[in-house]
């Protein structure tokens, strides 16, 4: 083993070790922060991914033997669409799966991982615009921005890959299943249940993390509670912050910004769903910094 993977296997045991602790130390705190967790992706999340989820996946089986003779732009506009409607995380199952089949090549895939990516359109104009901020303007306006931004990085992915000679795709690598539908809830289910777990976990982790805190440091300020509940789960850390500031004249910037961060819990979702897939997560990574520089920034600049 190299000295590097030494040093993150090691903090990674101690991380575990102090998470471990931090459960015995706080049971009823672990007990409430999964509760929580619970609800939330029942109440936010699991309404809005399910049916999106199904009907990509079963979108996706029966149009397979129509695209071996699919162009590269159509390709990509299908999979853009069905991950800006989908919402996190299917952007990233329906590039695995064009990849998996043989319809793009792995940079084509690692670049697409990248740009399909945005949350459920029904996620942001439902449960963030409508429900917390009763505000429905702001929901349509922030997936604008975001989406224009996604489009534009495509476009440049195009032409940079157009010259690319396109896979050869088989009929075997692409058949008609002989029950799409039940193919596509086979394929649901362990993505929802990685939805389930990561956003559960990281709830409990941010409850019991938050509550530490508060002992040791009983002057903890505010902010710095809703940033740790942001970065381990940004659906907790939405809705935490416009609880705390429902008045606040730069309430509505902290939430674009806050979506267009979005959290370990999302992150690690599509980390999980790209290795299975043996994609690289270098190209995300570097998305996601881009977008929350450029997004916010109009955001404040245009809008405010």
């Amino acid at each position: 083993m190299k000295r590097d993977d030494m040093m993150i296997a090691t903090i990674q045991i101690l991380l575990c070790i102090l998470l471990i602790l931090l459960l015995l130390l706080f049971p009823q705190t672990a007990h409430t922060g999964t509760d929580l967790g619970l609800q939330l992706f029942m109440e936010a999340l699991f309404p809005y991914l399910l049916p999106y989820l199904i009907l990509t996946q079963w979108l996706l089986r029966l149009t397979a033997p129509l695209r071996t003779k699919t162009k590269r732009a159509s390709l990509y506009v299908q999979a853009y669409v069905i991950s800006a409607l989908g919402g996190y995380p299917t952007g990233a199952t329906t590039i695995v799966y064009l990849k998996n089949s043989g319809q793009l090549h792995p940079k084509e895939a690692n670049f697409l991982l990248a740009v399909c990516h945005a949350p459920s359109p029904l996620f942001v104009l439902g449960f963030v615009s409508l429900d917390l901020l009763q505000n429905n303007t702001f929901g349509w306006l922030f997936l604008c921005l975001l989406h224009s931004f996604n489009i534009c990085c495509l476009l440049s992915g195009y032409f940079l890959f157009r010259k690319t000679a396109p896979p050869t795709i088989s009929v075997h690598n692409t058949p008609l299943h002989g029950s799409p539908f039940s193919e596509s809830i086979k394929e649901t289910a362990p993505t929802l249940l990685l939805v389930g777990t990561t956003v559960i976990f990281f709830t409990a982790i941010q409850t019991i993390v938050q509550k530490s805190l508060v002992e040791l440091i009983p002057g903890l300020p505010h902010s710095l509670e809703f940033m740790i509940a942001a970065v381990l789960e940004v659906t907790n850390g939405i809705k935490m912050t416009i609880t705390t500031f429902p008045s606040h004249p730069y309430l509505p910037l902290f939430v674009v910004i806050l979506l267009t961060m979005q959290s370990i819990s999302i992150h690690l979702q599509i980390f999980v769903i790209a290795k299975s897939a043996k994609l690289s997560v270098r190209p995300y990574i570097k998305f996601r910094l881009l977008s929350i520089i450029v997004v916010p920034t109009i955001y404040a600049l245009f809008f405010l």
